[in-house]
């Protein structure tokens, strides 16, 4: 009988952001394949003496579909170990498509994206009460197109947050839709590159106007999470909303909430 595939989020680079269950099948795999443009190989040292370890950054999708078949039918656990989460910008469907019309057993193992990653590295929060309660997970249109009413500006004139992904390169179309969208040449704009990689991480904050001459300084042009918040920089502001769930007025199946008190004006 062929063996599982597992897809496995990598995470977005500290091998210790894998999952527990990620690293299980990793310490127990008998072969690798790994994206090693994006992939620390830190990761694959999790792998059992005697795997089989492939980097795929030179390999076309029928190439990798053809070393997934032929591993499949020599060991019991095999592992597909992608960047961040495989079902984000990760061809997950155009791997397994083959692999269920052959009858070959495959799951995913979820992983942690860069924009969690990068507003962790930050200090950030991509929702805040009353002030965005919404996070777009987007790109900007390159060599791979964007569906119709998906392009930037469109998204971004609901002034939320957005996490910009495989766009550092683009920067400048970045901020013409966001200028387009009617966002301010002060808003807060985040860029950080290789998030959560040990002695790699690089965090810029910027503002709309300045973000592109501060990436430029900072010789960051590739693996960067872009993030365009009107959270950013909160931890700061004077006054901020407090969440309702730890309000002591706001009642829940677990705690009830106290009464709200008043002065009394009449003395």
């Amino acid at each position: 009988m062929p063996g599982k595939i597992w897809f496995v989020g990598a995470g977005p680079g500290d091998p210790d952001l894998l999952t527990v269950k990620g690293r299980r099948l990793l310490e127990e795999s008998g072969a690798i394949l790994y994206a090693g443009s994006l992939v620390d190989k830190a990761a694959t040292l999790l792998a059992p003496p005697g795997c089989v370890i492939r980097d795929s950054k030179d390999m076309t999708l029928d190439e990798m579909s053809d070393w997934l078949f032929d591993q499949a039918s020599r060991h019991a656990t095999v592992v597909r170990l992608q960047t961040g989460d495989p079902g984000l910008y990760g061809a997950l469907i155009e791997m397994t498509r083959p692999l269920t019309a052959a009858g070959i057993a495959w799951a995913v193992v979820p992983g942690v994206s860069s924009a969690m990653a990068a507003v962790a590295a930050a200090g950030e929060t991509l929702t805040l009460p009353e002030v965005t309660q919404t996070v777009i997970l987007t790109r900007v249109a390159g060599r791979t197109p964007m569906p119709d009413g998906e392009d930037l500006e469109s998204l971004a004139s609901h002034h939320c947050t957005l996490c910009i992904y495989l766009s550092i390169t683009l920067l400048h179309e970045v901020q013409k839709a966001l200028r387009a969208a009617g966002w301010a040449e002060d808003a807060p704009i985040l860029v950080v590159q290789k998030a959560s990689w040990p002695g790699e991480e690089k965090i810029i904050r910027g503002t709309l106007a300045d973000i592109k001459q501060k990436c430029q300084a900072e010789q960051v042009s590739s693996q960067a999470m872009i993030v365009a918040s009107p959270t950013l920089g909160s931890a700061d502001w004077e006054t901020l909303a407090r969440s309702k769930l730890y309000d002591p007025s706001f009642t829940h199946r677990f705690r009830r909430g106290l009464a709200k008190t008043s002065e009394n004006t009449n003395g």
